[in-house]
């Protein structure tokens, strides 16, 4: 069995670091040109550079989404973009664009890969073999596509297939959306998404009356896509990388999905047996990331109304997360950087690059001037906390979460709406 990739989304470059350490194989970022998810900080050329070094010593890639749908007037200075990306060191670029694929796989001299975005909804293996032709190294499939079709466009050899198992689902067809454009001036293909599928909508008549007959206005929106209970077929099919979502998520939301789908990923390959017990302490650890209920987008077919968000789905802030560990522990003690507030007796967990889950209570607290304090109530603020595990530099320290939240909505089901999608190969 060839070692599986695992590619997470960065933000900035503490992002990028943070998923890097707690396991990601590879890690996509937007530069500050040609990429989507404009409110994204992205990444200047320097910082790719920078990125690229980091990555690299740590035997991790870097791939570059240069993902919009340009108009005439985007393709200014292409060629140069593409040419600082090279000689930054990058290991792929992620497009859509015939137009932006096309002047980087004819770039003299270029050494990063072209890997073609799910945004050109590739559903099945006639589109690969297109794509092969053209000479690119890698074809992200579409969302939609669900698990028997992967296995069979993956049995087929054709080049290396990437499949997202995690994240945002877009409620149009592979991210192809024009609703943000017609409500807010909004390009959501050159990266501006105002996220229309998620706001709250009443139905009116003709005569502009009413006719909603639910008091709670409806969404368009889905259900977050969470698939470790598909990893392992999704392996044996012969996937070569494993997508996470969510270029705009925290470091916190990083560590935790890159950490759980890690330490799932290297127990499969380990060849450990993995049993629903195993399966369900790793979708636990996901869902301390989660805002919003997930399901399992299209691997089990068409998804039903079990798996869409038509009506009340807030997204919720735990502030769990309250302590990023700066040292080791010494003689007890260990120094951390406050995120959110706690007190002193507070039950919690620390997890890190390479440790599982462990609970813990702070009993004490102290100042770096070693002065005891009860409260920490203020983020950023640096304090040392009782401490006698092991932890390393990166490792983070959350709430003990006595029991799940509440999810606005029904469970989503194993099923899908009516016969699953007949394999397309």
């Amino acid at each position: 069995m060839e070692h599986v990739e695992l590619l997470a989304p960065a933000g900035n470059l503490s992002k990028a670091k943070t998923a890097i350490l707690y396991g990601a194989n590879a890690v996509y970022i937007g530069g500050q040109s040609f990429s989507l998810r404009s409110r994204a900080s992205n990444f200047s050329l320097d910082q790719i550079a920078e990125l690229c070094t980091f990555a690299h010593e740590h035997h991790s890639k870097v791939h570059v989404t240069v993902n919009i749908i340009p108009h005439s007037d985007d393709l200014q200075g292409l060629d140069d973009y593409l040419r600082a990306l090279n000689d930054a060191g990058i290991d792929a670029i992620i497009s859509a664009s015939p137009t932006i694929i096309t002047h980087a796989l004819h770039m003299d001299g270029r050494q990063f890969e072209v890997h073609i975005s799910t945004q050109r909804s590739i559903l099945n293996s006639a589109a690969v073999r297109f794509w092969k032709r053209q000479g690119v190294e890698r074809v992200v499939l579409g969302r939609e596509t669900n698990l028997d079709s992967i296995e069979a466009i993956c049995a087929q050899d054709i080049m290396p297939i990437e499949v997202f198992i995690h994240g945002g689902m877009c409620i149009s067809y592979s991210g192809r959306c024009v609703l943000s454009n017609h409500m807010t001036d909004r390009d959501a293909n050159r990266g501006g998404c105002a996220q229309s599928c998620r706001w709250k909508y009443e139905l009116f008549d003709e005569q502009n009356e009413k006719i909603s007959r639910d008091e709670t206005p409806y969404s368009m929106s889905s259900r977050d896509l969470q698939a470790a209970k598909y990893i392992e077929r999704l392996i044996h099919a012969g996937v070569a990388s494993l997508k996470i979502e969510g270029r705009m998520k925290s470091d916190y939301y990083l560590a935790v999905v890159v950490g759980a789908y890690r330490r799932l990923i290297d127990a499969i390959e380990s060849g450990q047996t993995i049993t629903q017990e195993f399966l369900a302490e790793i979708s636990a650890e996901l869902a301390r990331a989660e805002n919003r209920p997930a399901g399992p987008g299209f691997y089990n077919g068409l998804p039903d109304q079990n798996v869409q968000l038509y009506r009340r789905h807030d997204e919720s802030v735990t502030q769990e997360y309250i302590g990023y560990v700066l040292e080791e522990p010494r003689d007890g003690w260990m120094k951390i950087q406050v995120k959110n507030h706690f007190e002193a007796g507070t039950p919690v967990e620390l997890f890190g690059p390479g440790i599982a889950p462990y609970p813990q209570t702070i009993d004490e607290i102290q100042t770096l001037d070693g002065l005891p304090k009860s409260v920490c109530s203020h983020p950023m603020e640096i304090v040392r906390i009782r401490w006698n595990q092991p932890a390393r530099p990166g490792s983070m320290i959350r709430k003990q979460r006595l029991s799940m939240p509440d999810k606005p909505e029904t469970e989503a089901k194993d099923g899908s709406c009516g016969k699953p999608n007949p394999p397309r190969g």
